[in-house]
Parts: C-alpha cells; structure tokens; sequence
C-alpha cells in the first residue's frame, strides 16, 4: 500500500501535474484500491471542514498585505537605505539584499513576494557595480526564504493549524533563528566576498549624515511589523485580526507614497485572489488525501512502519531532514507541509520533541526546499527577473546558503533554546 501511494505521487508529480490536482488525483486513486466504501463522497464536506477554520483567514490577509506592500514603493526606499548602512562590508549590496530581505519578511509574511519585491529593485545593480552575478542572484533567492519564518509567517500560520499549536508561541520561537539565519546569510556572503574580493563589486561610499537621514524609511516596515506582531502580544488581537490590521497600515502607507488607487487595489486583490486560491485547492486536496490515507489505513502503516524502524529520537531527527530536503526537491512548499505534518507531527512529538520547536526545524527545512533544485519557488522567481542568463546562475549562487541553513539546522539540535527561549520566557 505505501509502496503504491509512493509510485503514484512521485508518477503525478514526474508528470508536471499542479501539486494541488496530483494530491486530489492521487486520493481520488487510493480510494477505489484500498477502500470498500466511496470515500470520494466525502470530499463535500471535507472542502468545507478544511477551509472552516477562523485562523485561516489570516492567509488571504498576510498575502493581500504583502501584495500592497509590494506596490507602495516601500521596496525602493527600504533598500536605499539599507545599501547605505550595509555596503561597507565586503560584499557590498548583496548585504542590503539580505537587510532588505529581512526587513519586508517582518512585513508581508510571504517568501515570493520578498524575493520579487527586493530582486526588482536588486538585480539592476549587478552590472552597475560589477558584481559577481551567481552569487548576487543567489543571496535573493535565499534572503526571500526569510518570508516564512520570520513572522508574521503563512507557513507557521498553517502549521499551527494542522497540529493545533500556539501560533503566538510559534511567532516568538520564529523571531531569534529568523534574524540569526539572516546573519549566517551575511556572513557566508563576508566569507565568500574575502575568499573572492572581485566578487564584492565597487565599493560603494556613505557618510553618516546620509545614513542617518535614510533611517526615515526603515520605520514604515517597522511600524508594519510591530503594529502585527505587538498586537497579538499585547493581547490587542488575535493573528487573524492582527493581519487585519496590517492590511490597514499597508493601506495608509500607500496612501501616503501616493501609490493608493483603484488600479492599485485591483491588481493587489487579484494578486491574493490566486495566490489564496492555489493554496485552498492544496489544502482542499491534501485534506482528502490525509482522509483517505487514514480511512483505508495508510497513516497507520506508515506510522507503524517508522516506529518498528526502532531508531532513537536522534536517528528520528536525522531522517526527518533527509526525507524533507529530498522531498523539497519535487514538491511545492506549502502542499509538502500540508500532506506530511499531519503524518510525521506525532510521531516526532511522540518522541519526546516539542511540537513548537519541531514547527521551527521543518520551516526552515520547507525554506531550503525553496532555494533547492529543480522545484524551488524562489529559483524560479529570482530567474524570471532576469532580461536573460541560465538557471543554473540562480542555482549555483543559491548553494552556500544552503549551507548556512544547513548550520541553523545543526545549532538547533544541539542547542534548542534558541528557538524555546522566547516562547518559555514571552509566551
């Protein structure tokens, strides 16, 4: 039976079939095979059982926020300023990519939205500076990756969801390996940049006086972030009602840039009119799926399968991260955490590992699948801002911070505080 499930997933998915079809497909096969009743007439009120759930309203929300953010020229401002506070490290603009990165992930919750944000404004600069192109294009794939973990985040919104966690408590643990995985980022760059130094590019000169005027514009992704994240803590509102709220903001700072119009409006809605309706038909799917795996007995088999591996809790760990990069080499994002958290949740908590701190490890192992080939969304994005040039530029710049990941991986395991302490001492 797992065999089978397995041959036709990775089949619909070897066919280039839209993850959120093949996961449908895929249910609709199993049910005939395994199952003595129609399960497919279940599939009414499982749409609606997925999709009826108060926090998921956040999703649109965060996305329509980060859609708005994306034309308000917030971008443009917030990466001058970044590029002037930044630039004196070797390796010069490519650290106001990570800053600038880091910065818009705080705001809009959304991983694309942060890599075609800052790479629009970014990619003009390469040439003009003389950069080296591979690893340039690389720290804007990577440095969009931040948009999930970094709250406010959608994935951690999901994952609290399918395993009924604290989202609060999952925003807090995201906050330290955010900014510490931003930092590994720039120091692979400084590495990189001192091995390489034509890599950096010109140098590119500030005074103070100038980098202290620019600040003025990092107060509007500021204000965003804390206006979000301040009011859940402050017990002002719930993640739901505190995306709301950052879809006000956002509003307000358009209107103050004088980018707020009709137009505007329009193309942002449509924008979160298909981003949402992409990942409903995934969760829609994968919530059948889910169904007719339990029903006919296959997330039994599975679970019985890993327990009777008899591995330790560390081997667990180990094999987690293996079968998640593999699997991020094929699957989209959001459709790997939908179809798998469901399954390996409480088999990893059942070991003895915190379900908060297990939410953080497989973010930031769904964000390597972002930079990973040959499905990795922000590859894709990175490459389409491009006038011209190879995938394989995008991809090769994109390793080292795999590699940094790698390393916030392995700091986690041995050191779990960093993810733990805010929640256990804020939450």
């Amino acid at each position: 039976m797992i065999a089978t499930a397995l041959t036709l997933l990775i089949l619909l998915v070897g066919l280039s079939i839209p993850v959120g079809a093949a996961l449908g497909v895929l249910g609709l096969t199993l049910d005939p095979l395994f199952s003595m009743l129609p399960l497919s007439r279940a599939l009414g009120e499982i749409s609606w059982n997925s999709n009826n759930e108060f926090l998921l309203v956040a999703i649109p929300l965060f996305i329509l926020l980060g859609e708005i953010l994306l034309r308000a020229g917030l971008a443009e401002k917030m990466y001058q300023s970044m590029s002037l506070w930044l630039s004196w490290l070797p390796g010069g603009l490519m650290h106001a990519n990570i800053g600038a990165s880091t910065l818009f992930s705080a705001t809009s919750g959304s991983s694309v939205a942060t890599s075609a944000t800052v790479g629009t404004v970014a990619i003009p600069q390469i040439k003009k500076h003389g950069y080296n192109e591979s690893l340039f294009l690389g720290s804007l794939a990577a440095g969009g990756t931040l948009g999930i973990l970094i709250p406010p985040s959608i994935n951690l919104v999901l994952y609290g969801v399918l395993t009924n966690s604290s989202v609060p408590k999952l925003y807090l643990a995201g906050i330290i390996p955010g900014f510490l995985l931003a930092g590994l980022f720039i120091l692979t760059i400084i590495i990189a940049c001192v091995l390489k130094p034509e890599w950096g590019g010109k140098k590119i000169h500030a005074s103070w006086q100038e980098r202290m005027r620019s600040l003025v514009n990092l107060l509007p992704p500021l204000g965003i972030f804390f206006l979000v994240v301040g009011s859940i803590y402050a017990g002002l509102a719930t993640p739901t009602e505190a995306a709301a709220l950052g879809v006000f903001g956002a509003l307000v700072l358009a209107a103050c840039y004088g980018r707020l119009s009709w137009g505007m409006m329009r193309e942002a809605v449509e924008g979160t009119m298909r981003s949402t309706a992409m990942i409903m038909l995934i969760v829609i799917a994968a919530g059948f799926l889910n169904f007719v795996m339990s029903a006919t007995g296959l997330t039994n088999a599975i679970t019985d399968f890993i327990g009777g591996l008899g591995l330790s809790p560390g081997w667990m760990l180990l094999v987690l991260v293996i079968f998640y990069l593999v699997l991020g080499c094929f699957m989209e994002t959001l459709s790997m955490m939908i179809t798998t958290i469901p399954i390996v949740a409480p088999v990893m908590v059942g070991l003895g590992f915190d379900p908060i701190w297990l939410g953080i490890l497989i973010i930031i192992l769904v964000e390597a699948a972002l930079i990973t080939p040959p499905v990795g969304m922000n590859l894709f994005v990175v490459q389409s801002l491009r006038k011209s040039g190879s995938m394989n530029t995008v991809i090769i710049g994109a390793l080292p911070f795999v590699a940094a990941m790698f390393l916030l991986l392995l700091l986690l395991a041995f050191f779990p505080q960093i993810a733990m302490w805010m929640p256990t001492t804020f939450g």
